[in-house]
């Protein structure tokens, strides 16, 4: 008895919060083939975009079109006949030019190879990017802040309005920046980029970036996109050195911070002891009643 086969059918349906434009973009990168040929795909008719599989093979195949965005399903194929007698009774097949179907699969491998890699955009909530990339670029972005910071605070030494409103205004930038950033990293861990509010959560907004950047992307295209391109040298350069300044830039705000509590500290005790009856006074109210009560027999010796 022959084996089960199954095939691969797709009827143009993104899955769940993918735009098409995305979904159509993974399917070329995935089947390494033209956007015009995946367009084709998107018509709205079932197209079977892979035959003849064992069941193990066909769950792969639709489980790399669901990272890639995309509704298939798997359906039962008809069993391959391996009949002599049919194969000579069967007409010769058609040149291949001519048995080309519009709603034809592409016919690269699925997974056979790498996908394409997205575009960067360093000002968009759109793409990904990677661990050290993502280090890389808040290095950047954080050594920009400080300069403008200063050049705001020279400003204020002129004009302490037109300095204040510089330095919302920089600071403020900081804030959409680094969001953009870090949504494009939440993208390539193949999550929301509204679990970018858990920063701001005490005691998880201390521990999430931490993941953000020890947690490896998805592998291949997922909902938000292709993968990001390879890391260039300037971009590990950059992440190594901000990993080697992160632990001094804690023990500079560790340090300060204990200075400010012991200053604090210091502060406290010293109202605190001012708060406190002077010692002279109180010697001076025992040197004030003691000798009344010790002089009183003596005057009372005197009179008589």
């Amino acid at each position: 008895m022959a084996d089960s086969h199954f095939k691969i059918v797709f009827e143009g349906q993104v899955r769940e919060g993918v735009e098409l434009d995305t979904a159509k973009a993974n399917l070329a990168g995935l089947f390494k083939s033209e956007p015009s040929a995946v367009q084709k795909l998107f018509s709205g008719q079932p197209v079977a975009l892979k035959r003849g599989l064992a069941y193990e093979d066909a769950e792969r195949y639709l489980k790399a079109l669901n990272d890639a965005g995309v509704e298939a399903r798997i359906e039962p194929d008809i069993e391959i006949s391996l009949s002599l007698d049919e194969v000579v009774s069967q007409p010769s097949p058609k040149p291949a030019h001519l048995d080309i179907s519009p709603y034809a699969p592409p016919k690269a491998q699925v997974g056979a190879d790498q996908p394409g890699h997205s575009t960067l955009k360093v000002l968009s909530i759109n793409g990904r990017i990677g661990r050290l990339r993502y280090l890389a670029w808040s290095m950047v972005l954080s050594a920009a802040t400080l300069v403008l910071v200063g050049v705001c605070l020279l400003v204020m030494n002129g004009s302490l309005v037109a300095g204040g409103l510089l330095m919302a205004v920089v600071l403020v930038v900081f804030a959409v920046i680094g969001a953009q950033i870090g949504v494009q990293r939440l993208h390539d861990l193949g999550w929301s980029g509204w679990l970018l509010l858990l920063t701001m959560v005490p005691f998880v907004g201390s521990v999430f970036p931490f993941l953000m950047i020890l947690l490896p992307g998805t592998k291949g295209p997922n909902a938000f996109g292709p993968p990001p391109p390879p890391n260039s040298r300037g971009v590990k350069t950059l992440a190594i050195l901000w990993v080697l300044l992160i632990p001094i830039v804690v023990m500079v705000l560790t340090a300060g911070g204990a200075g400010m509590l012991r200053d604090e500290l210091e502060l406290q005790t010293d109202e605190y002891e001012q708060s406190l009856p002077y010692d002279d006074e109180e010697s001076r109210d025992s040197a004030l009643t003691a000798p009344a009560d010790v002089n009183i027999e003596p005057e009372e010796q005197s009179d008589k």
